[in-house]
């Protein structure tokens, strides 16, 4: 049975436990709840303990990776523009979207707080951007923001750092990446785990919710699938002019090139296994070119996921609202950075890792809560399936857009 599974039989298991406990009146409930509910945050506690050194870890080699990558090729540079584009223009969607959303089609009522439990509406003060604004995001001493949790300057240090070891000797460049592999791969094994027994640590916290909340706990997890699922769509839908416009390709002759990879998107939940069919795609109705596809559908697959920043964020915007937090625009606006910028943590990361190395860091960096991340976990197997549709549809954008751009060039 996978993790995915066993994760979501805890979910389960344990939300039905909690709203037996507080629909039926259950004698013993308070009892059972203040056992679960140390459990729960123990292990919530083992899995954010990792999760600062493994971003940076992580962020320092996949730049200077990108960065080494671009500067050998023209056209993978030009690609990995276009993407760090796209990913920021994807995470902008979901900071417009994703509250407006919550404004039509607002969190069910009585579930506020569902998840985590929270009772009281919190603001999170919204600032003024100006100069001295800005230069508090300067890490003058990197370890205490670490230590502090202040993860938006932990992600600047982590580029300025992952760019400036591209521009130092080879020998020493591979010894310095060598080291923060070895770093990310043992922390990575913490990770692991502290996953292994995630069945427990989910199980005590649905338990919790369910026992606070009852069935609003439920619907709120509904609600939480819908919401992600719509930000999703909405992405991928903006992906068909983007292609019509820069790939200079009519919709139905795109549509027609995508289906393939995207039918085998939907079933696998794998960008990769679409790669043939994104091969394929590009040889015969896309008309790209093999020098491009070559290059560009494989930089795609590892650097390139269109709905991460967008998703993530949305997870983000919806645990605020799940626990009144009032987000303000600087807030939204620094969300957008990070989930763009962290999305590069999680090339080639199991998904459950890549669920909590990217969204974690984001609600930090907004002062959202985290409390509710594991149970949304559970669930995220529905939003993963339309999570690939749009990386899938998006690479095979990507690459007719690239090899347009450097037809143009010829």
């Amino acid at each position: 049975m996978s993790l995915t599974v066993r994760i979501l039989l805890a979910l389960i298991l344990g939300l039905g436990c909690g709203i037996a406990i507080a629909e039926w009146g259950i004698a013993a409930g308070a009892d059972i709840v203040a056992v679960a509910q140390p459990v729960g945050k123990a292990w919530l506690g083992g899995l954010q303990m990792p999760l600062i050194p493994l971003i940076f870890a992580l962020l320092v080699t996949g730049i200077a990776q990108a960065a080494t990558t671009a500067r050998t090729s023209g056209m993978a540079g030009r690609t990995i523009a276009l993407f760090a584009m796209l990913l920021v223009a994807s995470a902008a969607v979901a900071a417009i979207v994703g509250p407006l959303m919550l404004h039509i089609w607002p969190v069910p009522s009585g579930a506020v707080g569902a998840l985590t439990g929270a009772t009281d509406l919190a603001d999170v003060p919204d600032v003024r951007p100006s100069a001295q604004w800005l230069l508090g995001f300067i890490p003058v001493n990197p370890l205490k923001a670490a230590v502090d949790g202040q993860v938006v300057s932990v992600v600047l240090f982590a580029l300025i750092f992952g760019f400036a070891v591209t521009r130092i000797a080879p020998d020493r460049k591979a010894q310095l990446t060598g080291l923060f592999e070895a770093l990310a791969d043992a922390l990575l094994v913490v990770v692991n785990w502290v996953l292994w027994i995630a069945p427990v640590g989910v199980f005590a916290l649905a338990l919790v919710a369910g026992a606070q909340s009852g069935l609003a706990t439920a619907g709120a997890l509904l609600h939480y699938i819908g919401f992600i699922v719509l930000i999703c769509i909405a992405v991928t839908l903006l992906v068909y002019p983007l292609a019509m416009i820069w790939g200079r390709i009519g919709l139905p002759r795109f549509v027609r090139a995508a289906l393939p990879a995207q039918a085998i998107a939907f079933s696998t939940q794998s960008s990769i296994a679409s790669l043939p069919a994104m091969i394929q795609a590009s040889d015969g109705p896309l008309a790209v070119r093999e020098t491009t596809r070559s290059i560009v559908l494989p930089l795609a697959i590892s650097l390139f996921r269109i709905t991460s920043p967008p998703a993530n964020l949305g997870v983000a915007i919806y645990v605020a609202a799940m626990n009144g937090v009032h987000l303000g625009p600087t807030q939204l606006v620094v969300g957008v950075l990070v989930a763009a910028i962290v999305s590069l943590a999680a090339v080639g990361l199991p998904s459950q890792i890549t669920f909590f190395t990217t969204t974690g860091p984001i609600c930090l960096a907004m002062g959202v809560p985290v409390e509710a991340l594991p149970l949304l976990l559970a669930v995220e197997t529905v939003p993963d399936i339309f999570r690939t549709l749009g990386n899938v549809t998006a690479d095979m954008a990507a690459a007719r857009i690239v090899d347009q751009g450097a037809g143009a060039g010829d």
